[in-house]
Parts: structure tokens; C-alpha cells; sequence
């Protein structure tokens, strides 16, 4: 598998991209204002994130998304690994990650990868998102802000 930076003459991989957020209004917004990446595999893009500079010194992994043929066979954690790495090389202190209240998989795997819980942005999904959205079953309602000093 290869990692690499999108170049500016690609299209981004939007149906990936959504995967991670509905709302294609904010992925076109992180786009231009972060970093696409994307993980290949035999000539296929099966996974992706977006580096996002949030703050002096601090970046947010935003995004992040793996096609759902490819999943379960470590591309995400190889992304988190990948997003983290590059941040502490371009010389930010800090990584973040958000996810929702439902979203037990990444919850394991961020923290699993280092990340801490730094706290929860109450009722985010319901002020930023016109229709509702459900994961194993819970509606996503909350935030949960993870992140890492690097």
C-alpha cells in the first residue's frame, strides 16, 4: 500500500471522502483549507484523510475514511499512523481527531493509536447537519475531540 499526498490536478475522492461526512458542503470547505491524502492499493485509492491546520502549532485529522470492501484490514490505522507522523515532520505539537458519540470502531482506534479524549462538543451533529444521522444504531449527536501531543 502507498500513501501519498493528492496532487492538485487530481479529483478529490469525494464518495470517500463523504463516507466520513455527509455534509459535502464541509468536506469541500476542509479541502480547501487542508491537505488530501490517499492511500492506494494495486492502483486503487481505498482510503483517505484530510490534514486540517486548525490552530498555531496544531493540526486536525479530518475525513479520514477507508472503502468499505477494504476495511478491517488495517488501511485506517495505517492512515492515523501516516497523519501522525507527517504532523510531527511538518513540526505541529498537537493532532486532533472528532468523532461521533456512535462511532465505537474509531473511538478504539484512535485511542488505540495514542490519541487521549479531550472532550465533547454537546449536540454538534444536530447544529451542523440538516437530517439525522444513525450508527449501530445510536443517533450521532455528540462530538467526541481526541487528541495527541506529538
Amino acid at each position: 500500500m502507498n500513501i501519498r499526498k493528492l496532487d492538485h490536478t487530481e479529483h478529490p475522492p469525494m464518495s470517500l471522502l463523504l463516507l466520513a461526512d455527509p455534509s459535502e458542503k464541509l468536506v469541500e470547505e476542509y479541502l480547501k483549507r487542508g491537505q488530501c491524502y490517499v492511500a492506494e492499493l494495486d492502483q486503487r485509492i481505498v482510503g483517505t484523510y484530510v490534514l486540517l491546520p486548525t490552530r498555531p502549532e496544531t493540526v486536525e485529522l479530518v475525513n479520514l475514511a477507508v472503502d468499505e470492501e477494504s476495511q478491517g484490514k488495517g488501511i485506517g490505522k495505517s492512515l492515523v499512523h501516516h497523519a501522525i507522523q507527517l504532523a510531527r515532520e511538518i513540526g505541529y505539537k498537537t493532532i486532533e481527531i472528532g468523532t461521533g458519540n456512535s462511532s465505537v470502531g474509531q473511538l478504539a482506534l484512535y485511542q488505540k493509536c495514542g490519541f487521549r479524549i479531550t472532550g465533547v462538543d454537546r449536540d454538534f451533529f444536530l447544529r451542523h447537519y440538516e437530517e439525522e444521522i444513525y450508527e449501530n444504531g445510536i443517533q450521532v449527536v455528540d462530538m467526541i475531540r481526541l487528541s495527541q501531543d506529538l
